[in-house]
This record gives structure tokens, C-alpha cells and sequence, in this order.
């Protein structure tokens, strides 16, 4: 397994793109109402991140992914292709970010609620939030992987959520996914240890119902099999020499932390 440590300089281009992928779910929340296509959204994005942004949209034409973002919704577990259906109340959706600047990865997700949304799914949603965030708190040097993935099963399955199992997170920098894989599930004290430098994408994705999960027919979409609803949300992290660093912390999100670490209520 080859990891590699980013420099103080790489660092840097890293926190730049991964400020960048979060401004885009800042900019982009307004437009999540319904009537508005997943196209639609696709299409601001991308327009953001060219015109404005002056960066790229990594997933665009990434092993032929024909999109910019990734919009997935209700029992869509993730890689959703936006397409011409209409959003509508009632609805929850993740929305996929990574961009490119400077040759650097940023990449983060966010689930948006649309309309009036029944409180299962929005307990789902909120609960699959709080189960990153305890993945997060566990990134320190000297940590090991199996933590994070641990933290996240328990407190999923504590709410008789389940956790995928198909996809996981990744190292990231200059290629879009590197060395080392993120499971969101397992045991403590397992894995490899983590070391400063290391930045990786924590994207746990909890269904209301079984963890299994199919592809469906374009080759990308990953939807649970027994059609029930899907959350997940995603941060690109680096870890510091006291612990972590969120590279892709939105504003509204500022209240959680304190004095480096995260504080939430109930947690």
C-alpha cells in the first residue's frame, strides 16, 4: 500500500480545493427546491466551478462519468448521474462535489433536504452526519483506520440504521482517489496507523434499511435493493500532528468546532 504524505506546500493547494468544493454546496443550497432538475443543479455547478471558480469538475468524463456532479436521490446510494426529473417536496438528495485546482483534489458531500421532508428521513440524514463526524473525531496520529470505521457502524447500527459496504472512502490529492481506503465499518485497533500528512475523504452512506445495494443499468447509480431511503455525507480531512483538520468545513458548519474539535450536541 502506498500512501503518500502530502509536503507543507501540498497541504496548502489542498486546503485551497477543498475550500473551493465547499463553497460550491454553499452557493449551490438556494437552488435545491422543488421543480429543479438534478440537471439543472449539474449544470450551475458546473458553470461555478469553471466561471467562477476557475477550476475543474473532477467527476466530469472520469472514466466516463458524463456529468460534473454527482446528485443522488431518496434510495440512490451514491454516483447519481443528474438527469431531467424534477425534484420534488418530500425529497432527500446528496450532492457530490470534487474539484480540481491547481492539479489538487477537493471533494465533499452534502444530503439537502427539499420541501417538507417526513422525519424518518430526515432522522436518517441527521444521524448519518453525526456518524462522519464521530469517524472524524477518531483521526489522529497514531489512530487507526479500523476506529473511524468502527465509530461510524456503531452509531448507525445503534439506530438500527446499516452501513454500506460496497464503497468506502480514499486518499486523495493529486489523483481523485489514492491510497488508503476508508471502510466505514470494522473493528478497533485494526488498519493501518495514521501519520500527519496523510489527507482522505471520510463518506460513510447509511440506509434506512439493509446495506445491500445494486448498480443500476448505466453503469454508475448505486441504489439500495430493497428501495429504501440512502444518506451520506463526505469531508476531505488531514491529519495533523495533533489530530485533524477539516479541508472541506463549510461555514455552517463553524459552530461545531472548538478548539480543533468537533462539539455536538448529544454526542
Amino acid at each position: 500500500m502506498s500512501i503518500t504524505l502530502k509536503t507543507p506546500t501540498e497541504i496548502e493547494k489542498m486546503r485551497v480545493a477543498g475550500r473551493l468544493a465547499a463553497q460550491v454546496l454553499e452557493m449551490i443550497e438556494p437552488f435545491v427546491v422543488p421543480g429543479t432538475t438534478t440537471e439543472e443543479l449539474d449544470q450551475i455547478c458546473h458553470d461555478y466551478i469553471v466561471d467562477v471558480q476557475k477550476a475543474v469538475p473532477a467527476p466530469l468524463n472520469y472514466r466516463g462519468f458524463p456529468k460534473s456532479i454527482c446528485t443522488s436521490v431518496n434510495h440512490q446510494v451514491c454516483h447519481g448521474i443528474p438527469g431531467p426529473k424534477k425534484l420534488k417536496s418530500g425529497d432527500i438528495v446528496n450532492i457530490d462535489i470534487t474539484v480540481i485546482k491547481d492539479a489538487y483534489h477537493g471533494d465533499t458531500s452534502k444530503m439537502f433536504l427539499v420541501g417538507e421532508v417526513p422525519i424518518r428521513a430526515k432522522r436518517l440524514v441527521k444521524i448519518c452526519q453525526e456518524a462522519m463526524y464521530l469517524g472524524i473525531q477518531q483521526v489522529r496520529p497514531g489512530a487507526r483506520l479500523g476506529d473511524i470505521g468502527f465509530a461510524i457502524q456503531r452509531h448507525a447500527e445503534s439506530h438500527g440504521y446499516s452501513v454500506v459496504q460496497e464503497f468506502c472512502g480514499h486518499g486523495i490529492g493529486l489523483e481523485f482517489h489514492e491510497e488508503p481506503q476508508i471502510l466505514h465499518y470494522g473493528k478497533p485497533n485494526t488498519g493501518i496507523a495514521l501519520e500527519p500528512g496523510m489527507i482522505f475523504t471520510i463518506e460513510p452512506m447509511i440506509n434506512l434499511g439493509k446495506r445491500y445495494v445494486k448498480i443500476l443499468s448505466d453503469g454508475w447509480t448505486a441504489v439500495t435493493k430493497d428501495h429504501s431511503l440512502s444518506a451520506q455525507w463526505e469531508h476531505t480531512v488531514l491529519v495533523t500532528g495533533g489530530g485533524y483538520e477539516i479541508l472541506t468545513l463549510r461555514q455552517e458548519e463553524a459552530y461545531a468546532i472548538e478548539n480543533g474539535r468537533l462539539k455536538l450536541a448529544g454526542l
